[in-house]
């Protein structure tokens, strides 16, 4: 525990910018809000600018969420120009807020904001400090969080282009103020701050200050808790990138059950966390978790499965799990007449186009000047493919080449004088597939993300 007694100062500040790795050279953004902390930390910084030669700017992001907030935008411009610091204000709308609740959407659309404002080879500095660090972790354990939420806020991490860091963290709120007060400095008081029906304030205003008086230190014990817990997770890391390497399967981000079977519990669900969390996906919860891992322990009767929570789907399908982002039902009575000359957009799929070739793709002769029409699966479908002496059903294709069932219905069908003449791009169908040398139609989904 850094700091234990050591008052917040600009000098202090500066050996926390070290231990960071942050230097005189680095770019600095600071997001700044025009409350306590980041008047604090933007105060602290801007007297270390000429000294260190220090790059400094900041952004305002203005949820629009107060009737103060345009107010708000105002004075944090004005504490800027009084200390001649470049200050970007962004109005941002709030989106997503019935799938992950206000104050999650607001923090990520914030986020979202800030990143722009962040290049390669520059750090977002955020005022977070010790009390937000312990309310952090509180809410965590209370949420039944595994290590990963144990670890907190870190002190610095990549951050889209560059990187974020938090140099209050080793500073408590009680540090924070002092020097505020010192300095005079004329703070922003959200008052929503103060709403005991939000679990962060309630712990902050009810919680955090009787640990305190009972335990004196408790907050910086429990910040450094979290430093702890944030070191086990790069173990933890560490550990599940070696599995990850043994149980990635053939498909491009998916694991396989197989490799994940001969993993112990505690790795296979250490694995599928980091696994998740790699490719920016919000964590499960315990229960999800465990479906996810009953449909790697069991042979399920479908051999294909899917796990759903808020914005992500997890599919089982032979011996590979896959991650993706939920997507809209298809209307699997849709058809729609296509000149092939232009793009032809399919509702909840994408966006199919024909591009010239020469020797494959659909053959330009026979399509000729009949009609193309373009639909989704109703079942029953077959095709001849080339070389091929007999017709198969289209689900028989879909089966051997392994397609799974997320993606067969997705797949756009093209019919040419109401014949099957192409399966997507996978296939084409005799007799409409282009000869060597014959100039033809190659068909190009772009799938909707």
């Amino acid at each position: 525990m850094k700091n234990i007694d050591k008052p917040f100062s600009p000098s202090a500040l500066v050996d926390v910018l070290h231990r960071l790795g942050l230097s005189s050279s680095t770019p600095l953004k600071v997001a700044f809000s025009g409350g306590l902390d980041s008047c604090v930390l933007l105060h602290a910084l801007g007297s270390l600018r000429e000294p260190l030669g220090l790059s400094l700017s900041a952004v305002h992001v203005n949820h629009g969420l107060h009737p103060d907030s345009a107010d708000w935008a105002r004075r944090a411009r004005q504490f800027c120009e009084q200390l001649n610091i470049s200050c970007v204000v962004e109005c941002i709308e709030i989106t997503r807020v019935r799938e992950h609740g206000l104050e999650a959407a607001a923090r990520h659309a914030r986020y979202a904001c800030l990143a722009r404002h962040v290049a390669p080879g520059e750090v977002l500095l955020t005022a977070h400090q010790a009390d937000d660090q312990a309310e952090t972790l509180l809410l965590q354990l209370l949420r039944g969080t595994g290590m990963q939420g144990l670890a907190a806020m870190p002190a610095i991490t990549q951050f889209h282009a560059g990187r974020h860091a938090r140099p209050l963290l080793d500073f408590t709120r009680a540090q924070v103020s002092a020097y505020a007060t010192q300095e005079k400095l004329q703070w922003i008081v959200d008052t929503s701050n103060d709403d005991l029906r939000l679990s962060r304030n309630y712990l902050r205003h009810q919680v955090v200050p009787r640990l305190e008086a009972h335990w004196p230190g408790a907050v910086r014990r429990i910040a450094h808790s979290a430093g702890m817990a944030a070191e086990a997770v790069v173990l933890l890391d560490d550990l599940a990138e070696s599995d990850w390497i043994l149980a990635r399967g053939t498909e491009d981000w998916s694991l396989s059950i197989s490799a994940l079977r001969r993993l112990p519990p505690p790795r296979q669900r250490n694995l599928v966390r980091y696994w998740l969390r790699r490719q920016s996906f919000l964590a499960p919860t315990a229960v999800h978790l465990n479906q996810v891992l009953a449909q790697v322990m069991q042979e399920p009767r479908s051999r294909s499965a899917v796990i759903r929570w808020a914005g992500a789907e997890v599919c089982r399908y032979r011996d590979a799990l896959v991650v993706m982002r939920p997507r809209t039902g298809v209307d699997s009575t849709w058809r729609n007449h296509w000149n092939l000359t232009d793009p032809l957009e399919i509702p909840g799929v994408g966006m199919l186009r024909a591009e010239a070739s020469q020797g494959n793709g659909l053959s330009r002769e026979r399509v000729g000047r009949a009609p193309v029409i373009v639909g989704l699966r109703q079942g029953g479908e077959i095709c001849r493919l080339p070389g091929r002496a007999h017709h198969h059903k289209l689900k028989k294709l879909l089966q051997e080449a392994g397609v799974p069932p997320w993606e067969r219905t997705r797949l756009p069908l093209v019919y040419v004088n109401g014949d099957l003449a192409a399966i997507g791009e996978r296939w084409v169908c005799e007799p409409y597939a282009a000869r060597v040398n014959e100039s033809g139609w190659k068909l190009q989904l772009e799938s909707v993300s």
